[in-house]
């Protein structure tokens, strides 16, 4: 889906809402909050809404129509705010220092008599997005096929787009040392699985490659499955070069649709598209599929349960734009759906979200200074602002802890 998009399509962004009574609403909601809140809001006349300090970031409202659109619905407009700019980080601070603030503060901002409305006031997700294998396979392409050129901008060597597992300082750890942050993260799954020489291993989403790569370096037999056809033919080609052909296996293949038995299966940040009403499906396939005593490594996006349960049904600015379809489980979700529908349990588990917080920063950082080269494949401005928002914006979640990422061992019962 390689193009551009030029601003005049964003039909959102090119005319904002006009709600005079929610943009007063989301203005004073604002002014609310500011005291509480260690970021400097600046208005558009250059007054600050709050006690400017040299120090703080510097959120910097453009724009009355950031108003307008927080108003018309606060879970979308911040970032379609964003894109289109009507705000930005001023004075040269980072996009991700200025909402890490707001995300450590998510539940003071709205106040518990709005909240209570949500339920009625949200949109739902819309019926096309729906995870069966239609829509499990547009979702899919919507972003993963935009340009492997694009992803190779700002992916590291290994070209893996899941969270690295940093030795020693993350903080210290710049781009050059990603790749083997994401080899050893790899290499942590695998072990997790059981993967050795021998193994009969399904990968239920390929990417574009890694891990299937470095398990038939362990002597694995490796079925990999994937729903985007930009991965499908990279991870191929990799694959092959690399000369392991007769190891391993890749299908343009709904995981529902896979049969035959593994000894292990795994699985890197795939859980996050399925879906809450196809995590059931989703569990009893692998435990379908796992041979008798085998293991599930499986890495994971979470979020806390009580937070997924009051959220699962919004629909969010990353829905719109970045992952349709999709819902971030807690550990307890997958702990449950795994030992109901599967028939494995949990052996090990490890949190690691700061190191996804490092490795969307390092992303960025490398997005950002592609720009030329992101316009050069046909990607506007506009979509440019897009990505540095969901970048930014995704560091901050784990930045705060409303977000981690886990590894997990589930073992099907012998």
């Amino acid at each position: 889906m390689q193009g551009t998009r030029e601003l005049s399509t964003w039909q959102e962004l090119v005319t904002p809402p006009s709600s005079p009574l929610r943009a007063a609403v989301a203005r004073r909601l604002l002014r609310r909050i500011a005291p509480s809140v260690p970021v400097t809001l600046r208005m558009p006349d250059g007054s600050s809404l709050n006690q400017c300090q040299n120090t703080l970031p510097v959120f910097d409202i453009r724009s009355d129509a950031l108003f307008h659109r927080l108003g018309a619905d606060l879970k979308i407009g911040l970032g379609e705010a964003y894109m289109a700019g009507d705000w930005n980080a001023g004075d040269g601070s980072d996009l991700a220092d200025v909402l890490t603030p707001f995300a450590e503060r998510l539940l003071d901002i709205v106040p518990a008599w709005m909240r209570s409305f949500r339920t009625w006031l949200e949109p739902r997700h819309p019926a096309h997005e729906k995870n069966h294998r239609e829509g499990a396979r547009s979702n899919i392409s919507r972003h993963y096929d935009l340009s492997n050129d694009l992803f190779a901008l700002f992916l590291d060597e290994t070209m893996t787009y899941s969270s690295a597992l940093f030795e020693g300082d993350r903080e210290a750890a710049g781009f050059d040392d990603l790749a083997a942050a994401q080899r050893h993260k790899v290499e942590r799954v695998l072990d997790l699985a059981r993967v050795g020489r021998g193994t009969k291993v399904l990968e239920i989403g390929t990417g574009w490659g890694q891990l299937a790569l470095q398990a038939a370096q362990r002597g694995a037999i490796v079925h990999s499955v994937t729903l985007s056809q930009e991965q499908l033919e990279f991870a191929r080609s990799r694959i092959g070069e690399a000369g392991f052909s007769d190891r391993v296996t890749i299908e343009l293949r709904d995981y529902r649709d896979v049969v035959g038995e593994y000894d292990a299966v795994v699985s890197v940040e795939m859980i996050e598209a399925v879906g809450e009403e196809y995590w059931p499906v989703y569990f009893e396939t692998v435990g379908r599929l796992l041979a008798p005593g085998g293991r599930f490594g499986l890495q994971a996006i979470t979020m806390p349960h009580d937070r997924m349960l009051a959220s699962r049904h919004a629909y969010t600015w990353i829905h719109k734009y970045i992952f349709p379809g999709g819902l971030i489980p807690s550990a307890e979700s997958i702990q449950r759906c795994a030992q109901h529908d599967g028939g494995m349990k949990v052996v090990e588990e490890y949190g690691f979200g700061l190191d996804y917080a490092r490795t969307l920063h390092l992303w960025r950082q490398r997005f950002m200074h592609c720009r030329d080269a992101v316009a050069a494949l046909a990607f506007d401005g506009t979509f440019q602002r897009m990505w540095e928002f969901y970048l930014a914006y995704s560091e901050a979640g784990f930045r705060a802890g409303h977000l981690d990422v886990r590894h997990f061992a589930l073992e099907k019962s012998r």
